[in-house]
């Protein structure tokens, strides 16, 4: 089977699937950690990519930028394939003065300025949270491997370019880590399966302190982030 953004068959995606937003960085994750890697889908070049990694199947595939997109990427590979564990593994940008560039947020809840959540129809606010069996395995290997995390709430934001230069601020205030683009919409899509959802992040940037990395350095100097998402593969 396929579908309108998906030409994999059954059985071609692994029920543990890595989210980067970028689908070269898909291409990238696979050549560099996985072995016999087979390609499952190059629709509007949003490339997957199922391999072995320590010799178990897993799958890697690109989300696109931005809730509309995760939300349809994430959607058919859980209810079209039967996926059961989704890791996204992304960059952010700091809102947290203690944060600097290359430290990893393992995100416990996504705040949001969409409303992705109205179709629910709700009588209040929802707030998206990882799963505790994706997160605590995520925080137990970073442990084990001497890597510092920072466990907190971020905010998925519908806007990249912001009007209002100072909204970030009110976020920090609130004790917002940093900011991404794509894990409320996951969150929800897997709560509302009733499947396991995580997202790790890389700070690539920082709105305290306006340091930035390159593009390069985001595509290929993320090994903390995959050492602790391939590390809770089983």
């Amino acid at each position: 089977m396929s579908t309108a953004h998906n030409n994999a068959n059954i059985g071609d995606i692994a029920e543990t699937v890595l989210l980067p937003g970028d689908p070269l960085r898909a291409k990238y994750i696979a050549d560099t950690f996985l072995e016999d890697v087979v390609q499952f889908n190059t629709v509007r070049n949003m490339f997957g990519y199922t391999g072995t990694y320590k010799g178990k199947k897993v799958s890697v595939m690109g989300s696109g930028m931005g809730i509309p997109s995760i939300g349809i990427y994430s959607f058919e590979l859980i209810h079209e394939y039967g996926v059961k564990n989704l890791i996204r593994v992304g960059s952010c940008g700091a809102y947290n003065d203690k944060l600097e560039l290359y430290d990893i947020i393992l995100a416990i809840g996504a705040s949001t300025n969409s409303n992705y959540a109205s179709q629910y129809n709700l009588n209040g606010t929802y707030s998206a949270t990882a799963s505790w069996e994706l997160l605590s395995k995520a925080k137990n290997v970073a442990d084990e491997k001497g890597i510092e995390t920072h466990v907190g709430n971020i905010l998925s934001s519908d806007i990249f370019y912001n009007a209002d230069s100072d909204a970030w601020k009110r976020w920090a205030d609130m004790g917002i880590l940093g900011v991404e683009m794509e894990a409320y919409a996951l969150y929800c899509n897997a709560a509302k399966a009733g499947i396991n959802a995580l997202t790790i992040l890389t700070v690539s940037d920082s709105l305290v302190t306006q340091k930035e990395t390159t593009p390069e350095e985001r595509q290929n100097s993320f090994s903390k982030m995959m050492e602790i998402a391939l590390g809770i593969i089983e």
